[in-house]
C-alpha cells in the first residue's frame, strides 16, 4: 500500500507539473472574471449554455465511457489509406475572389469581400495536449503557416485542444493581425505572446465591424470549454459574418437547441451554414450534434448551402471515419439544402451556388 500510494502522489505530482506547460494556456486573471459576474450567461464562477446541459445523456456514465475508450475496440476509426488533398497556392488567390478552403477537422481559410479570415487552425498533427495520443490521418496534414499570407482576423470558437491548437497559435503569431474569440479566450494569447491590442474578446450577441459594410456576430452554441483541469472558466461562441455579399455562419462546437432557430430567424436565410457533424455520440449529444440534427440545424438556419466540418483528420469518438459524411449526405437528400463536402485544400466558391463536389471518402479505404 505505501507503494502504492507513492506512485498515485508522485502520477498527481508530475501531471501538476505537467498542466503549468505553456501548451494549456492561462486562465482569465481576477480583473476579467470580476467582469463577467454580471453576465447571464456566467454563474457560480462558471459560464453557462442557455439551456440545461449535461455532459452526458441521462443513463451514461463517465467509468462506462472511458472503459469502452480503453477496452472496446471500434471498427474503421481510422482510415487504412490516406485522406485525398489538394495543395491549392493559398497565397496566389486573388484577394477580390470570395473563396473557402478546408483543412480537415474544423479548420478553414475564408476570403471574403477582401477580407482574409482563418478558424480554429490546427496544423500540428496532434489534436491533445499529450504528444502522440490524437494523431492526424495521414495525408491530412499538408499545409503549414508558411502556405499562409498574412491574416486579417482569425477566429477560435472555444479553446479546446483541436480548436486552440497551441504550436499552430505560436506559429502563426507573426501573421495574425486580430484575434476574435469569446470572453476569456483571450487569455491563452496574452500567455502566448499575442498583444493585447490585437485580442477582441466578445460575449454572445455582440458585434465586430470588421471592414465597411463587414460584421462579425458572435453567437449563442452549446457546448463548454477547458483546458486543463479547468472547466468552463472561457467562452464558447459561434459566429455570423454578414459581408455585403453574403452570410457565413459559423457553428463552432455545439449541441442541437433552440439557438439554431433564433439565429435563422433574426438573421436568416444564411448563404452557408458551417456546422460541425463529426465525433459525436449518443452519450454527448447534448454538447455536439448528430448528423440529422445536423440537418435539422441548416433548416432551422433557413440556410441556402451546408458544409458538414468536425470529421475527417482525428480520433475523437467511437464511429466509423467515414460515417459523418455517409450519414449527413443520407439525411439531406429530401431537402433543399446544398452540401458542401470539399477535399482537403480544395477552393470552395462561395458566390457558386452550383458548385459541385464529389463523394471523395467512398474512394478510401
Amino acid at each position: 500500500m505505501i507503494i502504492i500510494s507513492a506512485i498515485i502522489v508522485l502520477l498527481l505530482i508530475i501531471t501538476y507539473f505537467y498542466t503549468k506547460l505553456d501548451k494549456f494556456g492561462n486562465s482569465p486573471n481576477i480583473k476579467k472574471v470580476d467582469s463577467y459576474k454580471n453576465l447571464d450567461n456566467f454563474k457560480d464562477g462558471k459560464f453557462q449554455n442557455l439551456s440545461y446541459t449535461l455532459d452526458l445523456v441521462e443513463g451514461y456514465s463517465m467509468t462506462g465511457i472511458l472503459y469502452n475508450f480503453i477496452f472496446t475496440k471500434y471498427p474503421r476509426q481510422r482510415p487504412e489509406s490516406e485522406i485525398p488533398s489538394i495543395k491549392t497556392n493559398i497565397k496566389d488567390i486573388p484577394i477580390e475572389d470570395n473563396v473557402m478552403i478546408w483543412f480537415g477537422h474544423s479548420s478553414y481559410y475564408i476570403q471574403l469581400d477582401g477580407v482574409r479570415i482563418l478558424v480554429d487552425p490546427v496544423f500540428s498533427g496532434n489534436a491533445s495536449p499529450i504528444p502522440g495520443t490524437t494523431k492526424s490521418f495521414p495525408g491530412t496534414d499538408i499545409y503549414t503557416v508558411d502556405d499562409f499570407p498574412n491574416i486579417d482576423y482569425l477566429f477560435i470558437s472555444h479553446d479546446h485542444y483541436d480548436h486552440l491548437d497551441y504550436e499552430t497559435i505560436t506559429n502563426f503569431k507573426g501573421k495574425i493581425s486580430k484575434v476574435i474569440c469569446g470572453l476569456g479566450v483571450g487569455s491563452h494569447f496574452e500567455h502566448w505572446g499575442y498583444e493585447k491590442n490585437q485580442i477582441i474578446e466578445k460575449n454572445w450577441n455582440e458585434s465586430v465591424e470588421l471592414a465597411d459594410g463587414f460584421t462579425a456576430h458572435v453567437l449563442t452554441a452549446r457546448h463548454f470549454s477547458g483546458r486543463g483541469f479547468t472547466r468552463n472558466n472561457t467562452l464558447w461562441a459561434s459566429y455570423l459574418l454578414e459581408s455585403q455579399s453574403l452570410k457565413i455562419y459559423i457553428g463552432g462546437d455545439s449541441g442541437y437547441d433552440t439557438h439554431f432557430a433564433e439565429i435563422g430567424e433574426k438573421y436568416g436565410p444564411i448563404d452557408i451554414s458551417i456546422i460541425e457533424n463529426g465525433q459525436y455520440d449518443l452519450a454527448w449529444r447534448y454538447i455536439h450534434t448528430l448528423p440529422d440534427e445536423v440537418i435539422q440545424a441548416g433548416k432551422d438556419l433557413k440556410t441556402k448551402r451546408l458544409f458538414p466540418v468536425h470529421s475527417s483528420k482525428f480520433v475523437l469518438a467511437n464511429h466509423p471515419w467515414d460515417e459523418p459524411l455517409i450519414k449527413v449526405s443520407e439525411f439531406n437528400k429530401d431537402t433543399d439544402i446544398s452540401l458542401i463536402t470539399p477535399i482537403i485544400g480544395e477552393i470552395v466558391k462561395l458566390n457558386d451556388s452550383n458548385q459541385v463536389f464529389t463523394n471523395w471518402w467512398e474512394k478510401v479505404k
